[in-house]
């Protein structure tokens, strides 16, 4: 009784966030003679600000917060959803391919539609995904292991 509730709540609030799309954001209002390399950069983090509200709005009820896959919605659907934290996780995949996949959707996985998120918006986004495997902390080397030490000589 509970998986079936937990699933139609999901759509609906999958249904509400796509008819609420924002409207279309101000262009930025930088001086002609600024650095283009500071405009870049701007650009660059406003893309990436914007692919994390998308993330947040669109994918997170299911990939998680941090991409690991492991969501009560995702476990009560019984996904098995890839873990996005660890990079070998989207190795064998080219960005051409998860643009594909997050603009058709893929099986429960519904579609990104252009209404709701521009192509740029979705390349963000797969940029974004593809960060994730990059802000975890990287693993401590084991320590090695203890030589052993002989037992004392006796006389």
């Amino acid at each position: 009784m509970l998986k079936p509730l937990l699933f139609a709540s999901a759509v609906v609030l999958f249904g509400i966030t796509a008819s609420s799309t924002p409207g279309p954001t101000p262009q930025d209002a930088t001086p002609a003679h600024a650095s283009g390399q500071k405009n870049s950069a701007r650009a660059a983090d406003k893309a990436q600000a914007r692919a994390k509200e998308i993330y947040s709005v669109d994918c997170a009820i299911c990939h998680g917060e941090t991409g690991d896959g492991k969501t009560n919605l995702a476990t009560d659907m019984q996904l098995t959803l890839k873990d996005w934290s660890d990079p070998k996780s989207l190795a064998a995949m080219s960005d051409a391919d998860l643009f594909k996949v997050i603009r058709a959707g893929n099986d429960k996985m519904p579609p990104e539609p252009d209404g709701r998120a521009k192509d740029d918006e979705v390349k963000s986004l797969v940029i974004y995904i593809r960060n994730m495997g990059k802000q975890q902390p990287a693993a401590a080397p084991a320590a090695a292991p203890a030589e052993p030490t002989a037992p004392p000589a006796s006389n």
